[in-house]
């Protein structure tokens, strides 16, 4: 088993779960936080069934106190937090009249501010450790705007910056800080987005997600699973000269 602890936002389900099982299978300890205990208790006892150390609990990156409460739950119980992947977040589109300022405000407080919220709750152990990882979750739509998608767009640009200027103020202390940006993923995100979409284009459920997947130079919807591999790779010692980086996994979607 490796030492290390890694706390994981909105790891009930998708790509929080599976960055959890990723990074227990690399012998980390992983610590679940989401909304729905239940699933995030679930994937635990799967990690421990294989053999990894896992701690779950609820988390709602809404909440200051829920989000102190989680780090202060880790620091109790292992003492120090080493890696932390902010992943948990939402997503609302739609024409720019139906997305009115509590929808943005709602997407906002989760995607932006919760991903605020979490790497703030690690700053003060992480500098006293001089070591740590930041991976936060954002996006392609952080780096491109798209039809019908405003509101979402604004919150992961928002996390792309947020990354940058973090990296710059914790890079003395030798913790990096880097994002993840997914494209089309197998997750109930897009499950929501292919309605979205093939109703604003008049067809029929799935024209959306297709219309989409015709965009991938690789051809294929992306699975959690790809983007678990490269945040094992942001989590490990081999990322350590890497830091500020918002980096497309996407198969080719968007390319910069």
């Amino acid at each position: 088993m490796d030492s290390r602890v890694a706390w994981i936002t909105g790891s009930g389900r998708g790509l929080g779960a599976a960055i959890a099982r990723r990074l227990a299978a690399d012998g980390l300890t992983v610590c679940l936080s989401d909304l729905d205990l239940a699933a995030a208790q679930e994937v635990a006892a799967e990690i421990e069934s294989a053999g990894g150390a896992a701690l779950a609990m609820y988390g709602d990156v809404t909440d200051q106190e829920s989000t102190d409460s989680n780090i202060g739950q880790i620091l109790d119980s292992y003492g120090r937090i080493d890696v932390l992947v902010a992943n948990a977040g939402i997503i609302i589109a739609g024409p720019p009249e139906e997305l009115d300022i509590e929808k943005f405000q709602k997407i906002l407080d989760v995607n932006t501010l919760g991903v605020w919220r979490c790497n703030r709750a690690v700053v003060p152990t992480m500098k006293r450790q001089r070591s740590g990882k930041i991976i936060n979750c954002a996006s392609i739509a952080g780096h491109r705007g798209s039809k019908d998608n405003a509101i979402y767009c604004a919150s992961k640009f928002a996390v792309v910056g947020l990354t940058q200027a973090l990296a710059h103020d914790m890079a003395e202390f030798g913790v990096t800080v880097n994002a993840y940006c997914p494209g089309i993923v197998d997750t109930d995100m897009w499950v929501y987005m292919d309605k979205v979409r093939s109703d604003l284009m008049g067809r029929e459920l799935g024209a959306g997600l297709q219309a989409a997947i015709d965009q991938i130079p690789l051809g294929r919807v992306e699975q959690p699973e790809d983007v678990a591999n490269f945040v094992s790779f942001l989590a490990s010692p081999d990322s350590d000269y890497m830091t500020g980086q918002s980096v497309n996994i996407c198969g080719g979607l968007h390319m910069l």
